[in-house]
């Protein structure tokens, strides 16, 4: 994860989590709009926590571990120590922004086209490029055909079988990988400097790389965090959509086989299972709990998760308070990197739980927007199923149940990101099917729209006006 680590383990025979072990990790800001993480200490902590469940255990009992990561997060290594060269540059990382604005047009609709991104910073290409100009070593140890570069899963897959390998998923947020053709794009590698032999091979979602060196058992599963989660949401059929309300917000629309392309939307893989490729649509939220989180640690504006449902609840309405978190810049579907947080319509009776109310509407708006977005496309979500830290807010989904004027479906497993990967290695295992994971999956709650259709409409008119006002801003500040 982006702020912390697990490792969970699953008895194929109750159908349960039954272990789990979490550790956090330290976050690194150097300048404003860096942001770093030291693989080291994430690979510490994850063998901390694998080795933590072990012990519970008998080791001969398991059938295989997966991986599900942070995506677009970039490392490079030492292929003979396995040291990192530089810390982890973190997707929510802006130092290449204005690298990405500067873009000939031409080469961002090859982007478009090709890897189905909309160039960003975000994603990590520009990150790998960047440590090629900034990194004297990265270049030397090219040169001995010793550099290994990837995301964190690749990462931790070398750690563990010393394998240099990544799934589909996890490629095809690079903006190097052509979802076309499955394979890295050699124009696009060309253009950034980006040399093939140091970025991993490329298998299915389900696919056993190799036996984890110290512990004997198999590596048969790697795929993406929020990609995972839809996985483990069951979510296998064309139309069906799902919200993990995490550091950031991701909603992921299953398109089948189908290559659905959008301005303002990611076009992703979203899993590849003995051969078969699923993609996606995908709307991606740079800042949704963190903006929580931001809330209490930062400004001390609650003390406790628990106060939020009645602080919340204690408002009839929101009473004009509106709040933008684009504290990295806005992702989908506006994608602008030059805002930043704003929170609007403030008087002298605002207090702190209009701005805690705020930012809870504010993550349901986003959301709400990208799901807008989708139904141009012509493929309606019929209704959503939520995963993720926030979703554990009832206010939160009995808003988002209002704005998206569509019924939201809770998981009875809050790990649902975990269970997309433990499915991946019950596949590669022929423990699970496609239709016995659909079978287990159970709904916890069913949360229906309380409001009317012109009651959202004006609530929804009003956080669009919002976003102009802080995008207008970002642009003044920016021209500055």
């Amino acid at each position: 994860g982006t702020t912390s680590v697990r490792t969970i383990l699953f008895d194929t025979k109750t159908n349960q989590i039954v272990g789990k072990s979490q550790k956090t990790f330290t976050q690194h800001y150097p300048k404003a709009g860096w942001v770093e993480q030291d693989p080291e200490e994430i690979w510490k902590c994850q063998k901390e926590t694998l080795d933590e469940i072990l012990g519970t255990i008998n080791p001969a009992e398991v059938y295989g571990i997966g991986i599900t990561n942070q995506r677009e997060t970039v490392v490079a290594w030492d292929k003979l120590t396995g040291k990192p060269i530089y810390n982890a540059i973190v997707w929510q990382c802006r130092r290449t922004s204005r690298f990405i604005e500067k873009l000939p047009v031409a080469i961002k609709r090859k982007i478009k086209s090709r890897t189905g991104l909309i160039p960003n910073a975000y994603f990590s290409a520009s990150k790998i490029k960047w440590i090629f100009d900034n990194v004297p070593l990265a270049k030397k140890l090219l040169d001995k055909d010793q550099l290994c570069v990837g995301t964190i899963d690749s990462f931790l897959a070398f750690k563990l079988t010393g394998k240099h390998v990544t799934d589909t998923s996890n490629a095809s947020r690079t903006m190097l990988f052509n979802i076309n053709t499955l394979e890295w794009d050699k124009e696009l590698l060309d253009y950034f400097k980006i040399p093939v032999k140091c970025l991993p091979a490329v298998v299915d979602s389900n696919a056993e790389v190799g036996i984890c060196n110290e512990y004997g058992f198999p590596l048969c599963g790697i795929i993406g965090d929020q990609q995972s989660s839809l996985v483990g949401q069951a979510c296998f059929k064309k139309g069906m959509a799902k919200a993990t309300y995490g550091t950031g917000c991701f909603i992921l629309l299953n398109t089948g086989t189908d290559l659905i392309k959008t301005n303002n939307l990611l076009t992703t893989i979203g899993y590849t299972i003995n051969g078969k490729t699923t993609y996606a649509l995908e709307g991606s939220i740079y800042s949704a709990c963190n903006t929580i989180d931001w809330l209490k640690d930062n400004l001390g504006v609650f003390n406790d998760y628990s106060d939020i449902d009645t602080m919340c609840n204690s408002l009839s309405s929101n009473d004009g308070v509106y709040f933008v978190p684009a504290f990295t810049g806005l992702g989908a579907p506006y994608w602008d990197d030059s805002t930043r947080g704003t929170i609007i319509g403030m008087t002298l009776a605002t207090d702190k739980r209009h701005i805690v109310r705020a930012c809870m509407e504010s993550i349901c708006y986003n959301t709400c927007a990208v799901a807008r977005s989708m139904s141009k496309k012509g493929i309606n979500i019929r209704e959503l199923h939520v995963d993720g830290g926030g979703s554990k807010n009832k206010f939160l989904l009995q808003f988002q149940a209002d704005t998206l004027q569509r019924n939201i479906l809770k998981s009875a497993i809050s790990e649902s990101t975990a269970m997309g990967v433990i499915c991946m290695i019950g596949l590669n295992k022929k423990i699970f099917t496609l239709s016995s994971i659909e079978k287990n999956y159970k709904i916890l709650n069913t949360y229906t729209p309380q409001i009317s259709l012109s009651d959202r409409n004006k609530l929804y008119k009003n956080w669009e006006k919002a976003v102009k006002t802080t995008k207008l801003e970002g642009k003044i500040r920016h021209e500055k």
